[in-house]
């Protein structure tokens, strides 16, 4: 007996899954299932975190006869479960008007209502077919913790998408007034010596307009640019943009030797890494360390930057990533927001950490092109 999926193809699922993913999958487990003697009927039902209810998947063996309407119902109806059985463990149940022998193995219990295997088989099932089931309920369990955990991060990504277009907007129409002022004591300071610094006001609203189209598109996932991209060199770009600040505190910022190649939007991923770091130098103390490094994977590499500032506080840690959370004085509350949507969209993660030593530390792991 094989089961349908291995262990090492589940956690190598894409990120994009979709209902109908889930339900082939639990589809083929069934037909693994009735393929089983003496197993002539398997039913599947599980909770779909993306439709946000319990669906099912039935079938039955080669040339059995369907259930009637009336027997499904009843099925469905649970009214034969009696009580609640251990998650992956296999129970026999009795059916009402049934000659036919019921067994179920538990995948979980969500949202108040339990998710199953159930096999209706001519006769008991052996202790082997006993251990099948049980190692397909698991395996079953993987992928759709897999899904539900898929399903979080696409809510999570879309409340960002919607946090990001509105305050986009809200600012852009204020922008829009102020510029409009500003434009116009251009005009009408012509021959003043105030007409520079109105001028300066002008070009710096234009300068912000611009970095509010970037953010509006940050929200937008399609309008990922991917390329390979050498990942040293990003981070170089961003510490090169710090460093008139970097040395003015006299900061010593620690970078491997080492890179890789990541198929990212540069843009996008330097805006993670500028945010990360801008962070880094702000609390950082004069003479302060920054350790930059990564560890490359087969499939992924682990980004950590840690700093030897003040650290961060059990509360800092809860709402780091949250929209209008700052530090920073006169900080937006926005960088790291924005940042973690840019891993999100990258099929990434990012966490921060309090480092026991002193400062904070922020990790990213992004998944890299297999070599060959």
């Amino acid at each position: 007996m094989t089961l349908g999926f291995s262990q090492h193809k589940l956690e190598n699922v894409s990120n994009s899954l979709s209902s109908s993913d889930i339900k082939n999958f639990c589809q083929l487990e069934s037909e693994q299932l009735t393929s089983q003697e003496p197993i002539f009927f398997a039913r599947i039902v599980y909770y779909d975190s993306l439709l946000k209810n319990h669906q099912e998947v039935i079938n039955y063996r080669q040339h059995q006869s369907s259930f009637s309407q009336k027997i499904l119902i009843y099925l469905r109806s649970e009214a034969w479960l009696t009580d609640f059985p251990p998650v992956f463990t296999v129970k026999k149940f009795e059916l009402k008007n049934f000659s036919s022998i019921c067994y179920i193995c538990p995948i979980g219990y969500r949202n108040q209502k339990p998710e199953y295997i159930q096999i209706i088989a001519d006769e008991s099932i052996s202790d082997n077919l006993q251990l099948y089931i049980k190692r397909s309920a698991m395996l079953l369990g993987k992928y759709i913790d897999i899904y539900l955990g898929y399903g979080r991060q696409k809510t999570e990504i879309q409340l960002l998408e919607d946090i990001l277009h509105r305050v986009g907007h809200q600012l852009r129409n204020s922008l829009g007034l102020i510029g409009l002022y500003a434009h116009n004591l251009c005009l009408g300071l012509k021959e003043n010596p105030w007409q520079e610094q109105a001028t300066i006001i002008s070009k710096s609203i234009e300068d912000l307009d611009i970095n509010l189209t970037e953010l509006i598109d940050c929200g937008q996932s399609v309008k990922l640019r991917v390329a390979p991209q050498d990942l040293r060199n990003l981070v170089l770009e961003s510490i090169t943009h710090l460093q008139p600040l970097i040395n003015e505190k006299n900061l010593q910022i620690n970078l491997p030797d080492t890179s890789t190649t990541l198929k990212i939007d540069r843009l996008q991923m330097k805006q993670v890494f500028d945010n990360i770091l801008s962070n880094a130098v702000h609390f950082s103390p004069n003479f302060g360390i920054i350790n930059c490094s990564w560890q490359i994977f087969q499939e992924e590499v682990l980004i950590k930057i840690s700093d030897q500032g003040p650290g961060l506080s059990p509360e800092d840690l809860q709402k780091i990533f949250t929209p209008f959370y700052s530090r920073r004085r006169g900080g937006t509350g926005l960088g790291l927001t924005i940042a973690k949507k840019i891993i999100l969209d990258h099929q990434g993660s990012i966490w921060a950490q309090i480092l026991a030593e002193r400062g904070a530390q922020f990790s990213v792991i992004l998944p890299r092109p297999r070599s060959g």
